[in-house]
This record gives structure tokens, C-alpha cells and sequence, in this order.
């Protein structure tokens, strides 16, 4: 499939572009920061991103989503890398859509996919539990107890925990002599749960979420012990894929902004844009973000296409994006001179979301291990 949008996806860009621009610039970022927001990001924001169909865009049809495709989400995704802006998309449209579509039952899918079309239900799923991403070592407990089941341990990064309606917890439970992994639907006002908001360096949003003998019934069960794992893969795996696409577009951002500021900046007399080493510099970080935008665009593609076969393209796309991210922002803010990383210029603002999104989901050592151990090295 070529490596290019069709003129269906190129005009949703167009129109988030346009919109991101308007509603929500790095402004509106600086804004909720500096008025101590105390969610995060606005709530009347998210409304018309339901009104305009993305919230949905993972949810298919016959649950009042748009049904489009994973390439649609990440051209969502690369816009708010364009404008930073703060919303509850990835964790609840992208992620826990995911998780609810690939592991619910009939009844969960009817109960919880529409409200997530329409904005009504803030979802996130709850994996982590240490400084690093490390989902094949969860500790928290899931016990089952008649008709309930008992949770306690802890989750750390849990994005928009600290809005989220529902919470999509990864779980160990006991099954026969072994321990084996599920996922549970977790209302945040059940007794025993308690949610601290992180103060993220980029001025998004996460929490850490203790379990004290939470107790959640049975039914409450999305995926058990025969599809837990392949079901938080997939989910893992759309979220990859879209910090990725975030990641291009913050790259891209930063690059349009440190080439224009070449073209406008003089020292000595002349444009710096003039200076072959900052011109060879440019060129290179240049073409690095475009190898890393083939690559995030072959991994949303290939979640449509094969889902099930995505998992080493999703995890070079994310090392390969965050990489390149790091290597823009890097660039970015050196280019920029002292003033980069002045809070008056907004590129700062971009190093530290780079940063974040770096390690979100896994970092580039975590996908290249991972990519080893896929091909069996």
C-alpha cells in the first residue's frame, strides 16, 4: 500500500489542522497551566471533538462511532503533536476503544462504545507500575471472592486517571497453579480506589492509582485468562502507534518553527539560514523525520490491514519517532540559541513533551528489545 494519505485522509488533516489551530494553540496549553486547571484540559474542547466524529473514529458504526481506521486516528494524533494540546483522545478514543472493541462482551460494547463516541465516558487503561514500561511484570492482584473479584496493588502514568470515568485495570489472577492476566472494568468511584494526579513535566496529564480491596463483580471482566494478554497487546499496540503519529507531528512542528526562525534570524550581518553547518543540520533532521513518518503511517496501515501481525512495524515506528522527536527537539531548542529555552518561545514546550511521549508506552531501548525478541534474537 503506498505510504501516502488517500484525499479522504488528507482532508481530515486539513480540517484538525484548521481547528487545532483556532480552538486550541499552544496558548490555550499555557493557559490551563498557568490558571492551574484542575483537570487538565477542557472539558467543552472535548465535546466538539466528539461533535466532530474523532472520538468515535475507532468505535465502528453499529455503536455510533464513525468506523474508520487506525490511519485516521493517527492523523488525529499528529495534529495535537502540531498544537500540544492537552485532551483525553489517545487514552480514551484510541486505547481504551481499542480494549473495549477487541475484549468486550456484547453488553460492553453497547453500554460503553457509544458513550465513548459521544464524549460522555472518559476511559484509560491502567498498565504500569514502575518507573518504566514494563507490562509483562504486573503485579497487582485480581482475587476472585464468590462473585466479585478483589484488586490491590498499584498503577503508576495512568494517562487522564485523574478524569477518567472508567478505568481499564491490567490484572494478574490466579488460574490453576499458574498466574495469568486479565482486564477489568473499574468504575473510579468504587470504595478502596484512590487517584493522585501527576504534575507531568509537559503540563499533561497522568495520576497514580492505588487498589485497596477493591471489589468490582464478575461481570465486570473484559478480557479473562484466554484473551487478557493478546487483548492489552492490541491495545498496547494502537497506543504505540499513535504517540508515534504525535511524536511526527511535534517533530514537525519544531522543525517548521527552527527553519522559519533560520530565515529570520541575522547574526554578523546575515540570515543564520545562510550558514551551510545549520543548513546541513536542517537537511539532516529533515530527513530523518520523513524516514520516521513512512514508518509510524506502514504501522497504522498495517493495524488495519492485519492487526493481530502489527506488533514489530508498531514497535519500529515508535523507537524510530521518538528518536527523531528527541533529535528535533534537541535541534530545535540549540537553533533557537539561549532564547530556546526561555518560557517565552514555545519550543521548550516541545523538548518536553518529547520527552514524556518518549517513554510512554516504551522507549526506543524497550522497542528494540522487543523487536529482538519478536524475531527471535
Amino acid at each position: 500500500m503506498p505510504l501516502i494519505l488517500t484525499e479522504e485522509q488528507t482532508m481530515l488533516r486539513d480540517n484538525a489542522r484548521g481547528f487545532l489551530g483556532k480552538n486550541a494553540p499552544i496558548a490555550h496549553l499555557r493557559a490551563l497551566r498557568d490558571g492551574h486547571d484542575r483537570d487538565g484540559f477542557s472539558r467543552e474542547l472535548w465535546k466538539e471533538f466528539a461533535k466532530l466524529g474523532w472520538s468515535g473514529i475507532l468505535v465502528p458504526q453499529e455503536y455510533d462511532g464513525t468506523g474508520l481506521g487506525h490511519v485516521e486516528a493517527g492523523v488525529i494524533m499528529e495534529e495535537l503533536g502540531h498544537t500540544l494540546t492537552p485532551s483525553p483522545y489517545l487514552a480514551t478514543a484510541v486505547v481504551a476503544a481499542t480494549a473495549i472493541v477487541h475484549g468486550g462482551n456484547e453488553q460492553q460494547k453497547k453500554v460503553l462504545l457509544p458513550r465513548i463516541a459521544k464524549g460522555e465516558l472518559i476511559a484509560t487503561l491502567a498498565v504500569d507500575e514502575s518507573a518504566k514500561h514494563r507490562p509483562e511484570k504486573i503485579a497487582l492482584s485480581a482475587e476472585r471472592k464468590g462473585n466479585e473479584i478483589v484488586l490491590n496493588g498499584a498503577k503508576t502514568f495512568v494517562i487522564d486517571g485523574h478524569v477518567a470515568d472508567l478505568i481499564i485495570v491490567a490484572a494478574q489472577t490466579q488460574n490453576g497453579a499458574e498466574k495469568r492476566l486479565v482486564l477489568l472494568l473499574v468504575e473510579s468511584d468504587r470504595p478502596g480506589l484512590h487517584v493522585e494526579r501527576i504534575a507531568t513535566v509537559d503540563i499533561h496529564n497522568a495520576a497514580r492509582v492505588t487498589f485497596e480491596n477493591v471489589k468490582v463483580k464478575a461481570d465486570a471482566m473484559l478480557a479473562d485468562v484466554d484473551t487478557g494478554g493478546q487483548v492489552l497487546e492490541g491495545a498496547l499496540n494502537v497506543g504505540r502507534a499513535g504517540v508515534a503519529a504525535e511524536l511526527v507531528g511535534l517533530s514537525d512542528e519544531v522543525f517548521n518553527r527552527t527553519v522559519t526562525y533560520l530565515r529570520e534570524r541575522k547574526q554578523f550581518g546575515k540570515l543564520i539560514g545562510e550558514f551551510q553547518a545549520l543548513q546541513h543540520r536542517a537537511a539532516h533532521l529533515y530527513s530523518e523525520l520523513e524516514v520516521s513518518r513512512s514508518a509510524v503511517l506502514k504501522a497504522l496501515q498495517t493495524l488495519d490491514e492485519s492487526f493481530e501481525n502489527a506488533s514489530a512495524i508498531v514497535s519500529i515506528a515508535k523507537a524510530r519517532a521518538g528518536v527523531s522527536a528527541t533529535l528535533a527537539a534537541q535541534e530545535g531548542v540549540q537553533m533557537h540559541g539561549g532564547i530556546g529555552m526561555t518560557d517565552e518561545f514555545d519550543i521548550g514546550f516541545y523538548m518536553k513533551r518529547a520527552r514524556v511521549l518518549q517513554e510512554l508506552f516504551g522507549d526506543a531501548n524497550y522497542h528494540a528489545d522487543r523487536l529482538a525478541r519478536l524475531n527471535n534474537y
